[in-house]
């Protein structure tokens, strides 16, 4: 496998792409010279600005995590996709000993991890007949550490974190690189909701950060302030545990 894989002129997938970080990596994208981005949403008409103001360029196409139908009508529509990014996700709040932290966890994990091996499952062939290239998984600093009151959230991005690791291993041999990426705090409609606005950065942070990743053939991505905070203390234990073949000896 190259080192350098850039998304210029590559065709690319993200899911969760009408609003938040998900819509900033497409635009991101786009902006860096990728020739098309599939916006992959619920609802198409929420892609309808997108198209407007990028014209053919983006293309909307109809992906619930939670349906896996629609993911795997998506791969068969979306034959030339070189780059998936799987950003879309659910957050609830709930504390270990709420009535509701099972039903919560539940449905986190449906789409949180359930939704990214049903998106690599559909995608893994295409990506295979087009060369290898990337899947990047949108996982947290939250699949690191658990925050309160984000319980089941934190969970679930752990258990898809942990998958992330598996696809890395997995997609390797057909020459797909795969990136998992832990933001912290970021701008969006979801952080607000979270309280987050007080200490969130920018989206762009975490597509400027994926697409350097890409270049630089990376697997972690911390793209903000508190998210490097974690990664220094991380870096360690990501080499020698995450990163290596302890099957090895």
């Amino acid at each position: 496998m190259t080192t350098k894989y850039g998304i210029e002129n590559k065709t690319a997938l993200v899911t969760g792409a009408n609003r938040g970080i998900g819509k900033v990596i497409l635009e991101g994208f786009l902006e860096n010279g990728a020739s098309k981005v599939y916006a992959a949403v619920r609802k198409l008409e929420s892609a309808q600005p997108l198209i407007e103001k990028y014209g053919n360029r983006v293309e909307a196409i109809h992906i619930d995590l939670a349906q896996p139908d629609s993911i795997k009508d998506a791969a068969a529509k979306a034959g030339d996709v070189e780059v998936v990014v799987n950003n879309a996700g659910v957050l609830t709040s709930s504390m270990p000993l709420d009535d509701d932290a099972i039903s919560n966890l539940n449905y986190e994990i449906d789409t949180n991890v359930s939704g990214l091996i049903r998106i690599a499952q559909a995608f893994a062939p295409v990506l295979k007949q087009n060369g290898g290239g990337a899947l990047i998984q949108l996982n947290s600093i939250a699949s690191i550490k658990n925050f309160l009151p984000f319980t089941t959230y934190s969970a679930s991005k752990a258990a898809a974190y942990s998958v992330t690791q598996a696809l890395r291993d997995a997609l390797g041999e057909q020459g797909t690189r795969v990136i998992s990426v832990h933001p912290g705090p970021i701008a969006t409609d979801m952080g607000h909701d979270a309280g987050f606005d007080e200490i969130a950065e920018p989206a762009t942070l975490v597509s400027d950060a994926i697409i350097q990743a890409m270049n630089n053939d990376d697997f972690h991505v911390f793209p903000d302030t508190m998210a490097k905070q974690i990664e220094s203390a991380y870096q360690g234990y990501a080499e020698n545990i995450v990163m290596a073949n302890l099957m090895e000896g």
